[in-house]
């Protein structure tokens, strides 16, 4: 961590907040919206980039709709799903059903990031104690005796370096942070041995909302994003994407082919294609004296279940209404022990999650790493036995109703709200 002492631009707010993802611009929303001094910070110049969490379940409708932005979220270009279908070794079932849920949260919204976080931006630059700048690359933490006392970065944009002081610096900048690497905290990665390789297709391409399908070739999940696009995963080894280059995109399309003969069609070339390294895991600590970590920057989830935006969401709601009350009782740098609300609140709820998510894992890896080797004679009536069962099963409804509805019940305070002018 940086001393004071740099002869530098300083700039000074009561929360800075370290990436422009979910959590960081809900966050940031909550905060501006309660009267709290916040500067957004996001690296990259612009937010239409790749991002690799599209589900939206259906608590994260309803805490839109706490936050009073689910009339304008659903305004944006989306798809609805409601029963995500699974097709295994040609025959189809129903595993997943938010029709279910309490109404009238019961389905969960598939869309592209970008559009909904320059939404919450812009929500957020309704008050004018919100500031956001982007092209803004973080790259120390500024301390005095041990406290966090603000960042420094560079602006691009403007070309200078930049001091930041404030009570809090929030570390919302993804599995990769600055901020945590920069504290010298472990992210606690788990071993995962296969990798999602994620490739665009028209919407088109895509005949439902959200569909699996499991075949002796592999497996590979596809939905759609809106009117325009839709996305297509396909599970390969961990490590195995380099020779799959190598062989050529003709051979991946015949790999996804033999599944989903449909999608391999849209398959033209590699830069189609994006690979998610599958790394969970949960950080040593999420807070430090002026310091919280939240969303991936805290703990990172698998793709199984769809969790990622709905953790960091559900961190932001939580640390909003802590932040709020530790800036009213505390001077100067906000001391862990104001912060500590919020992590016995959301860390056992991710812990849970990381749990139920590698359970699940465990078993697609098995799958990735040995279909070649099961005899279909073998191979298609165990799976489809399974997936007859399971869903059938308390645990397993336990373990979708918690990625539905969250590990444990979180809620907006919306008591400090301020409205605009």
């Amino acid at each position: 961590m940086a001393e004071r002492g740099y002869d530098t631009t300083t700039q000074n707010s009561e929360v800075v907040i370290v990436g422009a993802g979910p959590g960081g611009c809900v966050l940031s929303y909550l905060l501006a919206r309660s009267g709290v001094e916040t500067v957004l910070l996001e690296r990259h110049a612009d937010l239409d980039r790749e991002f690799r969490g599209y589900l939206f379940q259906p608590l994260v409708l309803r805490l839109f709709d706490q936050m009073g932005v689910l009339d304008d979220v659903r305004s944006l270009d989306h798809d609805e799903v409601r029963r995500p279908a699974l097709t295994v070794f040609g025959r189809p079932y129903e595993i997943v059903d938010f029709s279910r849920m309490p109404k009238p949260y019961d389905y969960g919204i598939l869309m592209e990031q970008p559009a909904l976080l320059r939404l919450l931006i812009d929500r957020a630059s309704e008050f004018e104690n919100f500031t956001f700048r982007h092209a803004t690359t973080v790259t120390d933490l500024l301390s005095e005796d041990g406290d966090v006392v603000g960042v420094r970065g560079t602006d691009r944009e403007r070309d200078e370096t930049i001091e930041l002081r404030s009570r809090l610096v929030v570390g919302a900048d993804g599995r990769y942070s600055t901020v945590r690497e920069v504290a010298g905290i472990d992210p606690g990665l788990l071993a995962s041995e296969v990798e999602l390789l994620w490739f665009k297709l028209p919407a088109d391409a895509v005949q439902s909302t959200a569909q699996g399908r499991i075949e002796s070739n592999g497996i590979v999940l596809y939905f759609g994003l809106g009117e325009e696009d839709a996305q297509a995963g396909w599970f390969i080894e961990k490590g195995s994407y380099p020779e799959i280059r190598k062989r050529g995109i003709d051979h991946l399309r015949r790999q996804i082919g033999a599944v989903e003969p449909t999608l391999a069609r849209h398959l033209e070339s590699f830069d189609q294609c994006s690979l998610l390294h599958i790394e969970p895991g949960v950080a040593e600590k999420w807070i430090g004296n002026g310091l919280l970590l939240l969303g991936d920057a805290a703990h990172v989830a698998s793709p199984v279940g769809g969790q990622g935006n709905g953790l960091a969401i559900q961190d932001a709601i939580v640390a909003h209404s802590t932040i709020v009350n530790a800036l009213e009782r505390s001077e100067g740098a906000i001391p862990a022990g104001r912060l500590r609300r919020f992590e016995s609140i959301r860390r056992p709820a991710i812990e849970e999650v990381v749990r139920l998510q590698r359970r699940g894992e465990r078993a697609l890896s098995w799958y990735v790493l040995h279909h070649d080797s099961i005899p279909g004679w073998i191979g298609a009536p165990l799976a489809r036995t399974l997936f007859a069962v399971a869903p059938k099963t308390s645990g397993f409804q336990r373990t979708w109703e918690t990625f539905a509805l969250g590990a444990k019940d979180v809620s907006v305070d919306t008591a400090a709200f301020e409205e605009t002018s």
